[in-house]
């Protein structure tokens, strides 16, 4: 395998740079009707570009400091579910101002009974004429408050089986009935919310794919969910990398400590297998193959990967790794102090990092399944046990 990028000469890297000579500082709106932020997404809100197309814009992007617009749950969950079963009205409406990042999105997934066991998910959606009316509780709701629309998963027939009777909905954040409350973490900050939702009425035409079909693209926005969870820095695709952390050491010029040499060369190890199993990923989908269980490896590793960077970021800053406001050897604190509290969160959200094991074993090796004692029942008669 060539594990390098195309050179300078490459006419895709010459397409990008003359781009940007025009676009100096490109908005969100200027890099969506480009195609740049999604290049793989078909036209017009992409380019249909294979994955070394991608991967070239990526870094001519980089290269000249132009960043995409930040709308992770619009861009990386919320557009790919749209644009594999909504409607043309659908497309037309919501994909541009969602990858300009005009319009930001969540996503009300989980709720205090349906975090890992998702399909245990109560919130109910009764079609009453040209609207369904919604009541239910979400939880673990990132962005709500800043949020345009939501892609909601509710039950819409619960006398079916709890991985069918549920629908997919596109959910207006300002629809009366609709309650944000905001969830503090021990970094100080809030990202996280509780959503409640009383009689909120949601336009039918806002049903993507069919009625009581809905876990399966459920499934789709998670398997999106876990890719763009395993990519770029360690938190998320957020903050700081171990290249980062390692560049850190450098500056300062070595480290005496045995073992904290053995966890920095072992977080080099770990980050070239992350870039490695990614380049996998690029090689499958330069053959057009389906997309495998990578996703949910990349993310087990990734996110442990995230929370090793952190601790020994910490333990580079000795004793002063308890305050918040200094880095590695005494240094900035940048993101290092965030992301050692936020470095907890990185194996439960998205999907559990004992749950994505579960995939592995059962989809990789083949291991038996769980015994599931609902099986034959519906949803209803699976609450009444």
């Amino acid at each position: 395998m060539d594990f390098d990028l195309p050179g300078d000469d490459h006419p895709d890297r010459r397409s990008v740079r003359d781009w940007l000579r025009e676009h100096p500082q490109p908005s969100g709106r200027q890099l969506a009707e480009a195609g740049y932020v999604a290049p793989h997404w078909p036209a017009p809100w992409g380019m249909d570009a294979d994955p070394i197309r991608q991967l070239v814009i990526d870094d001519e992007l980089k290269r000249a400091g132009a960043h995409r617009p930040m709308n992770p749950i619009g861009i990386g969950w919320a557009g790919p579910t749209i644009l594999h079963a909504g409607t043309q009205e659908h497309k037309d409406r919501y994909l541009m101002p969602l990858l300009a990042g005009e319009e930001v999105w969540c996503q009300l997934f989980s709720e205090p009974q349906a975090g890992s066991d998702l399909a245990n998910l109560g919130t109910r959606a009764v079609r009453d004429g040209d609207e369904y009316v919604v009541n239910g509780q979400k939880i673990w709701t990132s962005l709500a408050q800043f949020s345009a629309y939501g892609i909601l998963i509710a039950r819409t027939d619960p006398d079916q089986p709890k991985h069918q009777g549920v629908s997919y909905f596109i959910c207006p954040m300002d629809a009366p009935g609709i309650e944000i409350r905001p969830i503090i973490e021990m970094t100080g900050g809030h990202t996280f919310n509780e959503v409640f939702l009383t009689d909120v009425r949601i336009p039918a035409e806002n049903l993507v794919g069919e009625e009581n079909r809905g876990w399966s693209l459920a499934k789709v926005t998670l398997g999106n969910e876990r890719v763009s969870l395993s990519s770029g820095g360690a938190l998320w695709g957020h903050g700081p990398t171990a290249d980062d952390l390692l560049d850190v050491v450098r500056d300062h010029g070595h480290v005496d400590d045995p073992l904290l040499r053995q966890r920095l060369a072992r977080l080099y190890i770990e980050s070239e297998l992350l870039r490695l199993i990614r380049l996998r990923t690029v090689t499958a989908a330069i053959k057009g193959e389906p997309p495998g269980p990578e996703a949910s490896i990349r993310k087990v590793m990734a996110d442990e990967h995230g929370q090793h960077i952190m601790e020994v970021a910490k333990d580079l800053a000795g004793t002063a790794g308890v305050r918040d406001d200094v880095g590695p050897f005494g240094g900035d604190a940048d993101l290092w102090a965030h992301g050692f509290l936020f470095a907890p969160a990185l194996t439960v959200g998205g999907g559990t990092g004992v749950v994505q094991r579960n995939i592995i074993g059962e989809r990789v090796l083949g291991l038996p399944h769980d015994v599931d004692v609902e099986q034959g029942l519906s949803w209803v008669e699976a609450r009444r046990r």
